[in-house]
Parts: C-alpha cells; sequence; structure tokens
C-alpha cells in the first residue's frame, strides 16, 4: 500500500507538493478554501472586474489520486492531522505548508470565493468613488497597489506612507528604489516616507469615508479610502508535541537543510510558514516543494534524504501596472536590475496564471 502523505494548506507551496507527490502517494491535502487563491494578482482582481473572476482555481482538478479535505486543521502533531471537523488523519508523512496572513486586499480574508469576489466588488466601487487613497506601506504590496490603481483610475491620487526613508524595504540595489520612485512619481503618486502616522485612520480599511490623519513628523494627510499594506503572519499555532519546539516566537518554523521539521523525522515544511531566511514569494513556495517531494521519496524508499535547500537572495518583481515596474532578479555576476518592460515580460502582463491554470488541469483560469 502506497504511504500517506497528509499536506496542510494548499496555497504555492502545499498545492505544487500534493501534485507532484499524487502519483506515488495516498495525499490528502487539508485546506479550508473551496479554491486555490492565485494571490500573485489580487491586487489586479481587485481593480478589475474581469480579473477579479480569474485568481482562483478549484481544487478538484489538482489531484487525479489524492483529495483535498475542506476543513481547518487545528492540531498537527508528528503521527497526523486533526481537524476543526472532527476528522482524524493519521499519516506517514506531514507536510506544513500553512503559509501566512496578509492584510486584505493582498489576501482574502474568507476562504469561500463566491464570498472573496463579492468584497472585491464592493471595494472597487468605493474605490471608483474615492478621490484620494491612503496605502500604508512602501513595500512591494503597496507599490504594486499604487501602480495598479493609478493604471486603472489615471490622475486618481494615492499616497504611500512608510517610517523607512525609501521604498522597498530589504537588501535591494539602490538603483531597483530608484526605477521604483521615479515611476511612481510619473504616476502622481505622493511619497510620504520616513514617519508613521501618529495614529491609525479613524474610519475601517477598505471603506469610503473622508479622514485626516497626521505622521509622527507632522505631515497631514487627507484621504477618503485606505489599505494597510504590510503585516505578514506565520500561520503555525496548530503545532502540537513535538512539533511545537520547532515553532518560533515569531511563529516562523525552524526547518533543517532538508526542509525537514527538528525533531520530527516524517514531517517537512514548506512556503511562508518557514524561517528559512529568503524572501516570502511563490517561486521559493514552489521550490521547496520540489525539494520536500523529492526528500518524501527518498525516506519512502528506504534512504535518507539528500535534496538540499539553498535559500534564495533577495530577488523580487515589482510590477506598477501591467506595463510598468522594476525588479531585481540573479545574474551571472551578481544581482542584475531590470526595467519595466522585462518585468512586465515576467510578471506585469499575465501575472503568472498561466502557470496556475496548467497546475489545476484548467485550459483557462475558473470565472465565474
Amino acid at each position: 500500500m502506497a504511504s500517506t502523505v497528509v499536506v496542510v494548506g494548499g496555497g504555492y507551496g502545499g498545492a505544487a507538493l500534493a501534485r507532484q507527490l499524487d502519483a506515488d502517494f495516498d495525499v490528502v491535502l487539508v485546506d479550508p478554501k473551496d479554491a486555490f487563491v492565485h494571490t500573485v494578482a489580487a491586487l489586479r482582481g481587485l481593480v478589475d472586474e474581469d480579473w477579479s473572476q480569474r485568481i482562483y482555481f478549484p481544487f478538484d482538478g489538482l489531484l487525479r489520486r489524492g483529495r483535498h479535505l475542506r476543513d481547518r486543521a487545528v492540531a498537527v502533531d508528528e503521527r497526523g492531522v486533526t481537524t476543526a471537523g472532527g476528522v482524524r488523519l493519521d499519516a506517514d508523512y506531514v507536510v506544513l505548508a500553512t503559509g501566512s496572513s496578509y492584510p486584505y486586499p493582498a489576501k482574502p480574508e474568507t476562504d469561500d470565493s463566491a464570498v472573496a469576489r463579492a468584497r472585491h466588488a464592493a471595494t472597487r466601487t468605493a474605490l471608483a468613488a474615492a478621490e484620494r487613497v491612503l496605502l500604508l506601506g512602501a513595500g512591494p504590496v503597496g507599490l504594486e497597489l499604487a501602480g495598479e490603481i493609478t493604471e486603472r483610475w489615471p490622475g486618481r491620487q494615492v499616497v504611500l506612507v512608510d517610517p523607512a526613508d525609501d521604498v522597498l524595504g530589504g537588501r535591494y540595489l539602490p538603483q531597483l528604489r530608484d526605477a521604483l520612485r521615479e515611476q511612481l512619481t510619473a504616476l502622481g503618486v505622493e511619497l510620504v516616507l520616513g514617519s508613521a502616522l501618529a495614529s491609525p485612520p479613524p474610519v475601517p480599511s477598505g471603506e469610503h469615508a473622508p479622514f485626516t490623519v497626521h505622521t509622527l513628523a507632522g505631515v497631514r494627510i487627507e484621504a477618503d479610502l485606505w489599505f494597510r499594506c504590510y503585516g505578514v503572519s506565520p500561520l503555525s499555532d496548530m503545532l502540537r508535541g513535538a512539533l511545537a519546539a520547532a515553532r518560533r516566537p515569531d511563529g516562523f518554523v525552524e526547518v533543517d537543510e532538508h526542509l525537514r521539521v527538528p525533531g520530527a523525522p516524517n514531517v517537512f515544511a514548506v512556503g511562508d510558514v518557514t524561517a528559512v531566511p529568503e524572501p516570502k514569494r511563490s517561486k521559493a513556495a514552489s521550490e521547496h516543494a520540489a525539494v520536500v517531494a523529492d526528500n518524501i521519496a527518498a525516506l519512502a524508499a528506504g534512504r535518507s534524504p539528500q535534496r538540499v535547500h539553498q535559500p534564495g537572495g533577495d530577488g523580487v518583481l515589482v510590477p506598477l501596472g501591467s506595463t510598468g515596474g522594476a525588479s531585481q532578479v540573479p545574474g551571472p555576476d551578481g544581482p542584475v536590475v531590470l526595467g519595466a518592460q522585462d518585468t512586465a515580460r515576467y510578471k506585469g502582463g499575465d501575472l503568472l496564471v498561466g502557470r496556475y491554470a496548467e497546475l489545476f488541469g484548467l485550459g483557462q483560469p475558473v470565472a465565474g
């Protein structure tokens, strides 16, 4: 009989891993959502109705032998998984692929794709009515959202606020920041950097209502809609037994070079939830999945895991709408900065939708 692998979480790493193991293992993918959410394209889905129909992929097209259990894991130990619905899944191998949470609209706040699309529609209406939009956080999400808003509604006033002295936190090349600042300025985006807000906006995020805030440096900002564009939180509070010891105080889970959780030889972790020191990107999660698939296959064959994950560098693709943006990617002699045209070619145009349509067995993404 084939070994059972329970994959907890159906995001980028979990879905890719489940698909790779499906032919040779009994795979159970545990995720409370009714569909995979292609969050790479979520911000364009916010501003464009057609795109909002293109970022959800039903799980029923992912696996041929295995199954998707629509439930939430509430306890994960080295022997298996217990769900909120009271189901106990015993497993030969467990993979933690729970990912992370992030404020709306970068990630939906619901497990139902129809509800998520309705929320996008309501927010889109609010954005269409807004004259001035405040974005808190000038990292990749804030910059990308500014680009999407200004492309959809040219002339819309967007203000980006960040306590950092420059855009795009992290160890990136100055040329990358220069390119992004230049394009944002051309789009009419106002950058208020070097000081945080003295207090949060007095109205809920994503709701249309005029308000005034001030930075600690005394800058007055008026807007009628705002979003928080920072705050990654790993989802790991379900770990029990020996696995709980691998959970750091910040919630990230320690793994070894084989992406195995220390003290649990049959448990692995992939994607955002891991403490691997690299940017939390879909690309990294997919790379983790390939490493873990090989190592589980080795264990099942009675061998020691051999494949090692090498943490990636500080690469990033930052589209500003469908034709703008800038990126930093590895080059033969070190990191290289790409301009708008190359960024659009790699990510900005289709936001990698075609790749995930293929993964989920669709000729084109699901609509409606």
